[in-house]
């Protein structure tokens, strides 16, 4: 892992780029989970990447620079789906209840992937984050209350409680 103190005094500008060189893949692969989209989820790690630019002289610890990345992935990957949702919510008002759904809707898949993945966007969103940060990037437990902003224990919470739901909704499609 990359750390910003590996060398005395980084810039904004080098430490930026050690980081993105290290992890932007992994963020974005992150925010997909979160967002569902390649393309929003790669504009959500751009801004993160910019607004912890803007703030580097005011990071307390430049060491947790990639933690205050990925709380910022997180939180304006939640931003990008409210956003989505009211779009939705407007298009749906607009188009009137007489309209069929749209035929570039996929369809259902059948590889194990795409059922997990409906699995997962079937859960809360708490619960979906905490199990993407656990077992997709592998985070501890106190990695992910720190990138949510939560309790230790409410991470050990949601973890369990997504993970019940999550073999059930399994049981029925595998």
């Amino acid at each position: 892992m990359i750390t910003v103190t590996d060398r005395p005094a980084w810039t904004a500008d080098e430490a930026l780029e050690q980081l993105y060189a290290a992890h932007w893949r992994q963020l974005v692969r992150l925010s997909v989970l979160l967002v569902r989209d390649v393309g929003t989820a790669e504009e959500v790690v751009q801004d993160a990447f910019v607004a912890v630019h803007a703030r580097w002289s005011r990071l307390r610890d430049p060491d947790r620079a990639l933690a205050y990345l990925r709380q910022t992935v997180v939180n304006r990957s939640r931003s990008a789906l409210r956003h989505r949702a009211v779009v939705a919510r407007h298009l749906a008002r607009e188009a009137g209840p007489a309209d069929a759904p749209a035929a570039d809707q996929p369809a259902l898949a059948s590889d194990r992937r795409t059922v997990v993945l409906d699995a997962m966007r079937a859960l809360p969103q708490r619960q979906r984050e905490v199990l993407a940060l656990r077992y997709y990037l592998d985070l501890s437990e106190a990695d992910i209350a720190d990138a949510l902003g939560i309790s230790r224990g409410a991470v050990k919470s949601h973890a369990s409680r997504g993970s019940a739901a999550l073999r059930e909704l399994l049981q029925e499609d595998l």
